[in-house]
């Protein structure tokens, strides 16, 4: 088992920025491909943005959040962060973390994905 949570969700107004955080005590994070992901309301859990075990290496980002968000990692503190800029109405999700403990690589598919925090809540207000 891989604990991830993540914190730094809230309610923020359309324009504002926040930093997510997902904290992992698994002693291979640092070996880990994480992602993240969000799931809003009737709809389907999608990507949001991907990194390979080595920080800032290779990333992937959803065209929806391209130029707008950051995904980067602290492989000695064992933490992801998602720094998210000029939010949406459309980005309200509850956001997760995942870690892919097969593969080093990043991945866009969340089924390849065996470990999920609990989620944060993002809700951006017009």
């Amino acid at each position: 088992q891989v604990p991830l949570v993540e914190s730094g969700g809230g309610l923020v107004q359309a324009g504002a920025s926040l930093r997510l955080s997902c904290a992992s005590s698994g002693i291979m994070f640092a070996s880990y491909g994480m992602g993240w992901f969000r799931q809003a309301p009737e709809k389907e859990r999608e990507y949001v943005a991907a990194i390979n075990w080595r920080e800032g290496q290779e990333i992937f980002y959803a065209d929806s959040v391209k130029g707008r968000f950051t995904i980067s990692r602290d492989n000695a503190k064992n933490t992801l962060y998602l720094q998210m800029h000029s939010l949406k109405p459309e980005d309200t999700a509850v956001y997760y973390c995942a870690a892919n403990v097969y593969g080093a690589m990043a991945d866009t598919r969340p089924h390849n994905y065996q470990h999920w925090g609990q989620g944060t809540q993002v809700t951006v207000s017009s």
